[in-house]
C-alpha cells in the first residue's frame, strides 16, 4: 500500500480533465502538489483546487525537449524529487494517416510519448537512490487495440503502455513502482480533439463514455494499491478482455461504435 499522505505528487496536464479531478482527489488524500500545463488560465484554476498543498507550478508545452526541461529545472532548486510522476499530459487527433497533417501526429509523439521518457529519465535517479517513488502512465484502451480512424493516437499509447511494462520490470526491486491506466472515452476536452478526413464531425457515442471523476477515483485507488494495470471503467475492462480471449469481437465492437459515431455526427 502507498500511503498518499505527504507525498509530493507531479501532475502533467493538470489543467485537463483528468489532471483538475487528480488534483482534487489527490489533494483530499493529503498530497503535496506540482502542477504543470501549457494553458495558463486553466493552470490557475487548478492552482486554486490545489490550495495550500502547491508546491509549485510551471506553464510549459511538454511536446518540447525545452518544456521538459523547464518543468524538471523548477524541481530543482527546491530539492524536490517527486514521490509520485503522473504522466498525465497528452493529445488525440482522429483521421486516417495520410489525412492528418504530419505535424499534428508528429506532436502527439512528442507529448503522449517522449514526454513520459523524458520527465521518468530525469526524476528515475533521484526516485531510486531514494528507494520509493511511483511513475504513473495514462495511457488508453487505445494502447490495446487498433482503432479505425487513432492510427497515430494508438501508436503512442501502445508504445506508452509497453514503456510502462517493461519499465515495472526493470525497477523491480528499487523500490519504485509504475502504474499504467488504461480509460476508454471519458468527458473531458479530448473528445473535442481535431479530425481530419471525414464528411461529417464524429462524436463517442454516449454510452461509452464515463465520468473523469470516477475514473480518476480509480486511478487513485490503483496507485495506493501499486497496480501495474488499471482498467478504470467498464468498457475498458470489456475491451481489454475482449483483446486477449475474442479478439474477433474487437473489429465487430468498433464498426458499431464508428456507425454509432457517424449517427451522432449526423443528428447534431
Amino acid at each position: 500500500m502507498t500511503d498518499l499522505a505527504n507525498k509530493t505528487i507531479l501532475i502533467t496536464g493538470a489543467g485537463g480533465g483528468f489532471g483538475r479531478q487528480m488534483v482534487l482527489q489527490f489533494h483530499a488524500a493529503g498530497a503535496k502538489l506540482i502542477l504543470t500545463d501549457i494553458n495558463e488560465q486553466l493552470l490557475r484554476d487548478a492552482i486554486d483546487d490545489a490550495g495550500d498543498d502547491l508546491v509549485t507550478s510551471v506553464v510549459a508545452d511538454l511536446s518540447t525537449e525545452e518544456g521538459c526541461d523547464a518543468l524538471v529545472e523548477t524541481c530543482m532548486p527546491l530539492g524536490v524529487v517527486p514521490d509520485i510522476l503522473v504522466n498525465n499530459a497528452g493529445l488525440a487527433v482522429a483521421g486516417r494517416l495520410d489525412h492528418v497533417p504530419p505535424e499534428r501526429w508528429e506532436m502527439l509523439m512528442q507529448l503522449n510519448l517522449l514526454a513520459p521518457m523524458r520527465l521518468t529519465n530525469r526524476f528515475l535517479p533521484g526516485m531510486i537512490e531514494r528507494g520509493s517513488g511511483h511513475i504513473v502512465n495514462i495511457s488508453s484502451i487505445a494502447g490495446w487495440v487498433g482503432a479505425e480512424g487513432l492510427s497515430a493516437y494508438c501508436a503512442t499509447k501502445f508504445g506508452l503502455r509497453g514503456f510502462g511494462m517493461s519499465l515495472a520490470a526493470d525497477l523491480d526491486g528499487t523500490g519504485v513502482e509504475v502504474t499504467n491506466v488504461y480509460p476508454c472515452f471519458s468527458r473531458t476536452p479530448i473528445l473535442d480533439s481535431p479530425q481530419y478526413g471525414f464528411d461529417e464531425q464524429r462524436s463517442a457515442p454516449e454510452f461509452l463514455i464515463s465520468d473523469p471523476a470516477r475514473v480518476v477515483a480509480r486511478i487513485v485507488a490503483g496507485v495506493r494499491h501499486n497496480r501495474l494495470n488499471v482498467f478504470p471503467d467498464n468498457y475498458a475492462r470489456l475491451i481489454h478482455f475482449l483483446s486477449r480471449f475474442a479478439p474477433w469481437l474487437l473489429r465487430i465492437l468498433d464498426r458499431r461504435i464508428q456507425s454509432q459515431s457517424a449517427s451522432n455526427s449526423l443528428g447534431h
